[in-house]
């Protein structure tokens, strides 16, 4: 018998969180505080459909400041620089703006001070994502070292190991993340933890939400980027709830054929998906099967974070 009818259970919270909310502003308030084009270092956050939209307004992504002109403005992205970044903009005398979520900042600050004290840093991070490289370029190159896995917890060879501290990715998972930290505090009982959780509240709540959806659905959908961590994430954790999901960029992605059978689905949205982008999934979804939504609310958020002072007469 074919089936006509779904429902679709989204979940809340999802989508933009306000670290991605401030980046994107930040450049559209430079565009106009300076007027075209404006140049941005590294996608401003991990998701094609921001970037070709501030594309089309004038911002122009490259990957290095060595692309920049000397007389154009710069932002630095969400997920953080080196400090080799700013310095080297500074020595050419440039206007840049930095659009660092101020959780990355945080734990930026963090590092600074564990080295001023004296200790080995352990970040526990993805290799090759750019927050981790930022992070990590904060500090001396041989004061911080990276913890992928409990494998490399259990392995890491340490001259100093009573002077250590770890710092974490803004964008894990927190499950993953915690038995990783469990391996180092087993091994290091001496190790300095963060005072407060490094990873950011929107990516836990994303993750909470998407175990209360993976209860009540039989497939799930993560709206996301293929290279953004929290995206990635949420599809794990799903899985690991037992309820098979997929990530999509956008509508036109969707596999019908994986979701026929699937009389609930979930939908979620990573911390850098817009929320036009859920909807053209739902009208998707709609165009295939009489479909009724049903919103599932584990959390709601209220976060702001402020421009900077740049670009405060900015409206």
């Amino acid at each position: 018998m074919e089936q006509t009818d779904i429902t679709i259970l989204l979940a809340n919270p999802r989508g933009f969180c306000a670290g991605v909310d401030r980046a994107i502003k930040i450049v559209e308030l430079s565009l106009k505080k300076f007027g075209p084009p404006v140049y941005v270092r590294h996608e401003i956050v991990h998701n094609r459909y921001v970037v070709e939209s501030l594309e089309q307004q004038g911002a122009i992504f490259v990957d290095t400041l060595a692309e920049v002109p000397d007389d154009a403005p710069v932002v630095f992205s969400a997920h953080g620089v080196p400090k080799s970044v700013p310095a080297k903009a500074e020595a050419r005398k440039m206007v840049y703006v930095d659009a660092t979520c101020p959780l990355v900042s945080k734990v930026h600050r963090e590092v600074e001070r564990h080295e001023k004290l004296g200790r080995h840093i352990l970040m526990i991070g993805h290799e090759g994502h750019p927050e981790v490289e930022g992070t990590m370029g904060q500090v001396e190159t041989g004061t911080i070292s990276l913890i992928e896995t409990v494998e490399d917890a259990q392995k890491i060879d340490l001259e100093t190991p009573n002077e250590l501290a770890f710092v974490t990715q803004t964008t894990l998972s927190v499950d993953d993340t915690s038995d990783i930290v469990d391996a180092l505090v087993d091994r290091f009982p001496q190790i300095t933890v963060p005072k407060k959780e490094d990873i950011c509240y929107a990516t836990t709540n994303r993750q909470i939400a998407v175990k209360a959806l993976a209860k009540k659905s039989d497939r799930i959908i993560v709206i996301g980027a293929p290279n953004s961590s929290n995206s990635r994430r949420l599809v794990e954790v799903s899985e690991k709830q037992g309820c098979e999901a997929r990530l999509v960029q956008r509508a036109t992605e969707l596999d019908f054929a994986w979701l026929e059978g699937a009389n609930s689905i979930g939908i979620t949205a990573g911390a850098s998906a817009p929320e036009i982008l859920v909807e053209e999934v739902i009208e998707a979804l709609k165009g295939r099967w009489s479909a009724k939504v049903e919103v599932l609310t584990t959390a709601e958020e209220n976060v702001t974070f402020k421009v900077p002072p740049l670009l405060k007469d900015v409206s």
